[in-house]
């Protein structure tokens, strides 16, 4: 069987999986993600020998501490890892929501429900946690997965799906609820890609390099963010305190993740009384900080930020830090350069915050709370399978609604069309 019969049949297989899964009870479901995740408790010596092969050809192949550590499995990460199959499992289930319901002049009712979305292509790198935890989204909103980690864990996804499948099976589900690509060749990923009509969307998870190769690639509807610049804009009607520490947050928190600000801007009119201290508590952080002229004139010692500066992702501890005339220049700031994921204002006027959330178009809008709390737990959903830039079906932090899409319903009794 060559790649492309090869990836077909497991395509196949997932559409039989989804079938399977649109058909199961929430109880079904939930069952089905409690035994996984008893069974990767049970199995953990099984997960961890496999790990260990992973772990030696990734540092036969040289790469960085910070990689392999992401690819380590010990028993507290498969704790977490069943544990969040346990949480996934106690969320409300939205397949079968009715959202509304409207009665026509002659006598029918009309309605939207909630219905799975159908096969679910995962594209993702390095953590083998992501196997177990798309796997519990999907299912929970009763969509098959298929599932392409990185070479560098293959025989870790392989030991967690083996597990879920076999679980899958024994609840009565079909095994093709989570399916595997297990054969590191690109080619896999092109052909997968091509398979419209049996997958029904593409989730990448990843680096920027990766998102994009999909997205040129894919005939089916993939979705994703390319990057994270975000911003924060220090009004001169914030609180200072409040100001800096948000900012710090932003930053510092978690600097390699999505929602990190990237550039802090700050009105010129508190500029002077606002910079100086945020930039000490800055570098007491180790905070490298690239200014605009009107930022070095305030404080010292900064490097000059150039023009491409701002439109890099660093994640990292590196900040951008520009002086702008007012809220119009940093909402201007924002359209140029944002990638519209998560941007903030800092702000006691009113109607200053309700311009910003009505003028930045951006996933998620805040006023007064830091960019790194734009996440599907933070917001209430439970979980999430990733933080969405798209304009259509999507946008922001995905969780299981989002893993849903809507079908019209019609209740009659016996109307036609005159």
């Amino acid at each position: 069987m060559d790649i492309k019969e090869f990836v077909l049949a497991k395509a196949k297989d997932a559409k039989e999986g989804a079938r399977s899964l649109a058909k199961a009870s929430s109880k079904q479901k939930n069952t089905a993600l409690i035994k996984m995740a008893e069974a990767l408790q049970k199995r953990a010596k099984e997960l961890l020998r496999e790990n260990a092969k992973d772990i030696a050809y990734a540092e036969k192949k040289g790469l960085s501490k910070a990689m392999i550590d992401r690819l380590t499995l010990n028993d507290k990460r498969i704790h977490e890892m069943s544990q969040g199959l346990v949480e996934v499992a106690a969320l409300p289930d939205p397949v079968g929501e009715v959202l509304r319901m409207w009665q026509r002049p002659n006598g029918m009712s009309v309605g939207r429900m909630r219905v799975p979305i159908g096969v679910i292509g995962i594209i993702y790198e390095s953590r083998p946690n992501v196997t177990a935890d798309a796997t519990s989204l999907c299912m929970k909103a009763g969509n098959s997965v298929i599932l392409r980690g990185g070479s560098e864990a293959i025989h870790s996804n392989k030991a967690i799906v083996k597990i879920l499948r076999d679980v899958a099976k024994a609840e009565g589900l079909h095994e093709g609820a989570v399916t595997f690509i297990d054969i590191p060749d690109r080619e896999a990923v092109m052909e997968l890609l091509k398979l419209e009509g049996i997958v029904d969307l593409i989730i990448p998870r990843g680096g920027e390099g990766l998102i994009r190769a999909v997205t040129e690639n894919s005939r089916i509807p993939v979705l994703k963010h390319y990057k994270g610049i975000c911003h924060v804009f220090v009004d001169r009607d914030a609180d200072l305190k409040m100001a800096e520490d948000i900012c710090f947050n932003a930053k510092v928190q978690r600097p390699g993740t999505c929602n990190a600000m990237e550039t802090m801007l700050v009105d010129k009119k508190i500029a002077k009384s606002f910079l100086p201290d945020m930039a000490a508590r800055f570098k007491k952080a180790g905070v490298v900080l690239k200014g605009c002229p009107e930022t070095r004139k305030i404080v010292q010692g900064i490097v000059a930020a150039k023009e491409e500066d701002y439109y890099n992702e660093y994640l990292d501890l590196v900040l951008n830090v520009r002086v702008v005339k007012d809220i119009d220049e940093a909402m201007e700031h924002i359209a140029k350069y944002s990638s519209a994921h998560s941007d903030t204002i800092v702000t006691k006027d009113y109607a200053k915050g309700m311009r910003f959330l009505r003028e930045v178009d951006s996933s998620a809008v805040l006023v007064n709370a830091s960019t790194r709390l734009n996440d599907g737990f933070q917001f209430g959903l439970g979980a999430e399978i990733g933080i969405s830039t798209d304009k259509i079906h999507a946008r922001g932090p995905m969780g299981l609604e989002e893993l849903t899409c809507t079908k019209f319903i019609v209740l009659g009794n016996g109307q036609l069309r005159e």
